[in-house]
């Protein structure tokens, strides 16, 4: 169904709504979704900061456990290295934590206590260091062995475990959600995709097709109006040729139904002098008769008369059958059409069919090639005109050989299509080409019965569907029929 303008615009218009809205909704959760990511992201990072820090500090703490521990057992200065490089970063690092953990509130009493335990280790250690260098080993060892900073060292490494497990459960939480975010991100962009391209194609589909039928119906007003001159040239030879075909016509009907008339006329004066022969015998006043004149009544009555009302009989059915042909192709000729969609391959192969039995008794074939669409046009007058010229190409078949009969149908330019339908039969001579399509004309010899008016109805047809029909034929070798017709019938009304 055509795309009427108002139509076009409101379906543009929807389309162009709901498009926006589609991408105001997906830049919208894309921007929201965005931030989530980098919400969770941050929070990745932080505990990712929180973790190193942590591990830091007690690997600085550590380092200064065991270097004090390697100092008082060697009291070997080297031992103290670890120590020195340890000891002025110590405080750095749990600034860094404590900065990290400042957002977290309830982070804040066990930092104070991680604080206090610090002060008192590096304290501790520090003053056993400072005993070992007096020579006081002894009291140093004495200071370990409370195992004062052992339960510091405990604390501290209970505080940085928690901490580092609170880290890799933020890190696990982190890394999922981003996970299900850009998963969400993903299929909100993949549906949003799909709309838009839904919409885009819809869109981009309806305009094409607005276009194609713009194009088309400028094309036809074009096709219409182009070679305006040409056409009106082409109609008016189609005129003359028409007023010459109805003078030719009016010539062989009037000679054709004159020709039984004059015989009528001819035995009836015959029937009359018969008459007149046969009432001298029956109505003698009883004067005597001839033998002479015995013998022609006689014979008027057994021969002459029966053969004049023969003739006369003869002649008024041929005149019968040339008024009832005369009438036939009036009818065809003032019937309705009726367009109707038609594949034309089926209909010329159901028609192919009717006469398979006739062709295979002489062994002969019928290929149907068909490469055209469906048009629009008369069923009933294609009918006619594929089974005529298929019973024709039987009918006049050579008797020398099987009957062999191509119908194909291409596309034309200008809308149009050809139909061909050749056969190999006994061919029309050249002088007759013309004449066979006149009514009660045919062509060679005369051995099939017929009254010459199938080629005659066929033109009829075929020019009421606005086509028409030619021939190419070589005698003896057979013929080939082209029918030209429109895709689309309802177009030639129109134009006629």
């Amino acid at each position: 169904m055509p795309i009427a303008n108002k139509n076009f615009v409101r379906s543009t218009a929807i389309l162009l709504l709901i498009g926006m809205l589609a991408l105001v909704a997906i830049v919208g959760t894309s921007i929201w979704l965005v931030e989530q990511t980098q919400h969770h992201f941050d929070e990745v990072i932080e505990a990712r900061q929180a973790r190193s820090a942590t591990v830091d500090l007690r690997s600085a703490l550590q380092d200064i456990e065991t270097s004090q521990r390697g100092y008082i057992l060697t009291q070997e200065e080297r031992y103290l290295e670890p120590y020195q490089a340890a000891r002025g970063t110590v405080m750095e690092r749990y600034e860094r934590l404590r900065t990290i953990l400042l957002p977290y509130p309830q982070a804040t009493e066990p930092m104070e206590r991680l604080l206090e335990g610090i002060n008192l280790k590096v304290a501790e250690i520090d003053e056993t260091i400072d005993l070992v260098r007096q020579g006081n080993v002894a009291a140093a060892v004495e200071i370990v062995r409370t195992d004062r900073g052992k339960q510091i060292m405990d604390e501290a490494r209970e505080l940085f475990t928690a901490i580092i497990r609170a880290a890799d459960e933020r890190l696990d939480t982190g890394a999922e959600r981003q996970r299900e975010t850009a998963n969400w991100l993903r299929l909100t962009t993949l549906l949003g995709a799909l709309v838009i391209l839904a919409v885009v194609g819809t869109a981009v589909w309806m305009a094409l097709r607005y276009t194609r039928e713009l194009l088309d119906a400028r094309e036809e007003v074009k096709e219409l109006n182009a070679g305006l001159e040409q056409r009106i040239a082409e109609r008016t030879e189609d005129l003359v040729r028409a007023n010459e075909e109805v003078q030719r016509f009016a010539y062989i009907v009037t000679h054709d139904l004159r020709a039984p008339l004059v015989n009528i006329m001819g035995f009836t004066s015959e029937l009359d002098s018969t008459m007149k022969t046969i009432q001298t015998y029956v109505l003698a006043d009883g004067d005597p008769l001839s033998e002479q004149e015995i013998t022609d009544a006689r014979l008027a009555a057994s021969e002459d008369l029966p053969e004049a009302i023969g003739f006369i009989r003869s002649s008024t059915r041929k005149m019968d059958a040339l008024i009832n042909a005369i009438l036939k192709i009036s009818r065809d000729g003032r019937r309705p059409l009726k367009p109707e969609r038609i594949d034309l391959k089926e209909l010329i192969e159901a028609n192919a069919n009717t006469m398979q039995h006739q062709v295979a008794d002489s062994e002969g074939r019928i290929d149907v090639d068909v490469a055209v669409p469906p048009i629009l046009s008369d069923r009933l007058s294609l009918e006619q005109i594929i089974g005529n010229l298929l019973d024709n190409a039987v009918k006049y078949r050579a008797p020398d050989r099987p009957i062999e009969i191509d119908v194909s149908a291409r596309k034309m330019n200008g809308r149009q299509i050809v139909i061909d339908v050749k056969d190999n039969g006994r061919g029309i001579a050249e002088q007759d080409h013309q004449r066979v399509f006149d009514l009660f004309r045919r062509s060679g010899t005369q051995d099939k019965p017929g009254e010459g008016i199938g080629l005659a109805h066929v033109r009829t047809l075929v020019r009421n569907l606005g086509g028409d029909i030619t021939l190419e034929s070589e005698f003896g070798r057979g013929t080939t029929f082209r029918v030209t017709l429109p895709e689309k019938l309802p177009t030639v009304q129109r134009s006629a």
